[in-house]
């Protein structure tokens, strides 16, 4: 503010002065004495000017020393000393941004798992040598190259157009050596992405020794428990009973048999369903079939100790997928609705409430919260001696996951210790397929009495 003013002061100061001279002398000697002033701070601008120009293009920001700042006065001396202290600045500041960038370079670098920074549009700006392995690149060559040029897989191109991010994507890379690879993509900053990839080859290979291990060792096991339980049902059929503690032993030998038998079975399902060479057989399955005999099933496991409720709405919707699978992940949860309802419940089954919608509601025990991310693993049980009890296998509901999967659908848990559990099955909008056949009533009901069926034998 005090220079301005200095500067404003000089300029009336030297109009003052040329208007006296022009007063008391001549109006030229005025005008070229205000003429030859300006001419004299015009060449002093230029000069400095020029100064700054040749300092500028051999000005050495490492330098220390502020000789190299050119010799001036006024306001271009003033100009000169803060640039050279701007520069020094942004030059440190520069400094101390590459050793980041070179720490963090090495960081990534050392790494093992492989990143791919993504600009908006997916298009490749850095990568670590890592990630250059996994994923065939050459960042001098592949730099500004879209990702799906370089990673052409089907099932990355859909992941990444998807936008859910929210697990990894399994791809076979084949380009230099056939790998298997996990790669999920991380969203940050403005729009960008990282995409890191994982070799999971070795996980993959012991994963198919183990699937190939239990299904193996169930097929062996299948026709040895055949055998088994073909004899102990001849010795009870024959009356080769001599005492009670016969009869006991012959049919706890039996129930065993058939559970492990049971076993066996889903054990023998489960591997089936995770082979990645068993090709879903898609058809377009009757869903009010198949839940009128799921219903009828679930009448004849109950034997009239539950009431039962089956809800189909008028638009007639199918599903488009194996009709086989859909029957047993379904089956599997109203069957279990059935075995933990308590005697005199209510079970609700359910199509159509909303568009793709499935759904099973009991008023049994209920789950506790802690348990029902669980649910779903191998051989998890909450009371191991109830699941005894009821004839489980600790593999229902993995059974129901991977089917679900394999059709893209997906599984939601409500459930309050208590009062009871609902198992809501949504189907995408993909599978889902309009019929032209004549439309049932909206709701069909079967209610059990308690007196209709006696209780099965035990």
């Amino acid at each position: 503010m005090f220079e301005i003013g200095r500067r404003f002061v000089g300029i009336v100061l030297l109009i003052i002065v040329s208007v006296i001279l022009g007063f008391f002398f001549d109006e030229m000697i005025a005008l070229l004495f205000l003429s030859s002033i300006l001419l004299i701070i015009v060449s002093y601008h230029i000069i400095s000017l020029a100064s700054l120009d040749r300092w500028l293009q051999r000005y050495d920001p490492s330098s220390q020393v502020m000789a190299s700042v050119p010799n001036n006065f006024g306001a271009w001396g003033d100009v000169f000393v803060r640039l050279t202290r701007y520069m020094r600045r942004y030059y440190r500041s520069r400094q101390s941004l590459s050793r980041a960038l070179e720490r963090l370079q090495r960081a990534t670098s050392a790494m093992p798992d492989g990143i791919v920074i993504l600009d908006k549009i997916d298009r490749i700006e850095w990568c670590n040598p890592v990630a250059e392995q996994h994923l065939g690149l050459d960042l001098k060559m592949d730099i500004g190259q879209h990702i799906t040029h370089l990673v052409r897989q089907m099932q990355f191109v859909e992941y990444l157009t998807s936008g859910d991010f929210s697990k990894p994507v399994i791809i076979k890379q084949s380009r230099y050596q056939e790998i298997m690879l996990s790669l999920q993509l991380v969203p940050y900053g403005d729009e960008e992405k990282l995409l890191i990839s994982r070799d999971i080859t070795r996980f993959e290979k012991m994963e198919i020794m183990r699937r190939d291990f239990i299904a193996n060792v169930s097929h062996e096991l299948r026709t040895p428990l055949t055998v088994i339980n073909g004899f102990l049902e001849m010795l009870q059929d024959n009356g080769m009973k001599d005492s009670d503690m016969e009869k006991h032993a012959l049919g706890l030998m039996s129930q065993q048999s058939r559970r492990m038998q049971r076993l066996v079975e889903d054990l023998l399902t489960l591997s089936r369903l995770e082979n990645g060479q068993n090709v879903l057989r898609e058809e377009e399955v009757d869903m009010k079939e198949l839940l009128q005999n799921l219903l009828h099933e679930a009448q004849s496991l109950s034997a009239a100790r539950h009431t039962i409720t089956l809800q189909l709405k008028k638009d007639d919707i199918n599903v488009l997928g194996s009709a086989d699978e859909l029957r047993s992940a379904l089956g599997n949860l109203v069957s279990n609705a059935v075995r933990y309802t308590p005697d005199g419940g209510d079970i609700v089954l359910s199509w159509g409430e909303e568009k793709g919608l499935f759904y099973v509601r009991d008023s049994g025990i209920g789950i506790e919260p802690q348990h029902i991310p669980r649910l779903t693993e191998r051989f998890y049980r909450i009371d191991r001696s109830r699941s005894r009890e009821t004839g489980g296998t600790g593999l229902g509901l993995a059974i129901v996951k991977h089917i679900l999967n394999r059709h893209q659908a997906r599984m939601d848990i409500i459930s309050e210790l208590g009062k009871g559990s609902t198992f809501k099955v949504w189907f995408p909008l993909k599978r889902l397929q309009a019929t032209t056949k004549n439309s049932l009533p909206e709701v069909v009901e079967a209610q059990l009495e308690h007196s209709q069926f006696m209780p099965p034998q035990q």
